[in-house]
């Protein structure tokens, strides 16, 4: 094959778009990926690996707080931010340097520079041209302001607010989705002192409404001041304060970070000139197994519909090759994806909400358990959190897990794994679950589904 020749040429080498390439190469395509910064895309340099690595710090940091309540005296804590930011970039680079080294053992040829997409599958980068049998489109997305508001100066985007250089003394954060709720409760934690901002009626408004109403308890048990139901505007930046007005306030901050969406990062790609058709929402339309309407070319990830989660793009990678490779595959269940929030507390749920199952037809049972009805609430010191799961009485169909509090975004994963299996809430009541652990909440939440609770 030519060395301009490729089975499969990757655009984006984000999670999506690495394992994208890695799936291809196992299955002996001549694979190569564009990537027009840094290897591993938005997500491992700027986005989910950066947020996690500043959270854990905000996590070690109120576990000393909390030392007392086990017995054990400290000073208190001090945050050294700049140390802070060189473990953040100790855990990229790390990283980083991981996929480069998974492209190149598994012979992916990797080109930088902003990929374009023309006819009949070439593709050109760096002032070259490429032919592809297939090519995967998955550059992810881009940060978006809110009406009235651009970015710039002291206002920024969620990527920007996980590698500020100095600590800030305050923040305004726009938008209590995921991504705004893990930075007001990192930052808060690490001694900022943080407003929150949602112009829904609830935080989290995703989530399910009991979840929504556990976070915010907890995230003003934190010293976050939370204004839901409320619109920000009049966003002026200074030289060293962003003003701003909320209602009938006004308010100023070190830094007012938009974290209230993002759009599909298109510019450049050459979706026209290519023939690439686009939904009503602007996104890249593809069928279930993330094909285009243009033969031989596939999107993933955030270019398409769905959430916006690195995982899901993954998945979407996976589907894409091997359908290509003529395998046989099967659309995503998208509302049974996992979902995480990695604030304090922990928020993680898969399905549908109790709403949604109500207003889809289900006869509806809910089983609510507290971690504090199971021994591990009390010795790890988490009685605040707690598993919801919506099910369907008629089969025993679990539809819906919910779970807030330490290790949400673990446990989840237990329920994803028995919808999969086909499993309903009645076979994850009589598994067997260690003691004591958090994962007997699951299961006593089951139980109470299934009209047995045992602790509660």
């Amino acid at each position: 094959m030519p060395d301009n020749t490729f089975d499969v040429i990757v655009i984006g080498s984000g999670p999506g778009g690495y394992v994208t390439a890695i799936r291809a190469a196992q299955l002996g395509f001549k694979t190569a990926v564009i990537e027009k910064d840094r290897i591993g895309g938005r997500c491992l340099n700027y986005a989910c690996i950066p947020a996690k690595a500043v959270l854990r710090t905000a996590d070690v940091v109120a576990e000393i707080r909390e030392a007392g309540e086990f017995g054990i005296s400290v000073g208190a804590p001090s945050v050294d931010f700049a140390a802070v930011m060189e473990r953040r970039n100790r855990v990229v680079a790390t990283l980083t340097g991981g996929v480069a080294g998974l492209l190149k053992k598994n012979g992916v040829t990797v080109f930088e520079g902003s990929g374009t997409l023309g006819p009949e599958r070439t593709v050109s980068v760096a002032g070259e041209s490429y032919q592809a049998r297939f090519v995967v489109l998955a550059t992810g997305s881009v940060k978006r302001p809110i009406p009235g508001t651009e970015f710039g100066g002291r206002v920024i985007g969620t990527e920007e607010a996980w590698a500020l250089s100095e600590l800030p003394g305050s923040l305004a954060v726009i938008g209590s989705g995921a991504s705004g709720s893990e930075i007001a409760s990192a930052y808060a934690r690490l001694g900022t002192e943080v407003k929150l901002f949602e112009a829904l009626e609830r935080v989290l408004p995703a989530e399910d409404a009991d979840i929504s109403r556990l976070a915010e308890r907890g995230f003003k048990k934190q010293g976050i001041e939370v204004h839901t139901s409320t619109m920000v505007t009049n966003v002026a930046s200074g030289e060293s304060k962003v003003s701003f007005a909320y209602g009938e306030q006004t308010g100023e901050a070190d830094y007012v970070v938009i974290a209230a969406g993002r759009g599909p990062d298109v510019e450049g790609l050459g979706l026209e000139q290519a023939g690439v058709a686009l939904d009503e929402r602007g996104l890249i339309a593809v069928d279930g197994a993330m094909r285009t309407s243009v033969p031989g070319v596939y999107a993933i990830g955030d270019l398409v519909a769905g959430p916006a989660l690195a995982h899901k793009a993954s998945d979407e990678g996976v589907i894409a090759v091997e359908d290509a490779a003529g395998l046989t595959t099967h659309p995503i269940s998208y509302p049974d994806i996992p979902r995480a929030t990695f604030c304090t507390p922990n928020v993680a749920s898969f399905g549908l909400t109790e709403e949604q199952a109500r207003a889809q037809g289900h006869d509806v049972v809910v089983g609510k358990v507290p971690y504090g009805a199971v021994g591990a609430g009390t010795v790890y010191g988490d009685r605040q959190g707690m598993v919801k799961l919506i099910g369907d009485r008629r089969y025993g169909e679990l539809l819906g897990g919910h779970i807030i509090g330490a290790k949400a975004t673990e446990l989840v994963q237990e329920l994803v794994n028995a919808k999969l299996l086909e499993g309903g809430y009645p076979e994850v009541a009589h598994a067997i679950h260690g003691h004591p652990t958090l994962s007997e909440a699951v299961m006593e939440a089951a139980r109470a589904l299934d009209g047995w609770l045992i602790h509660g």
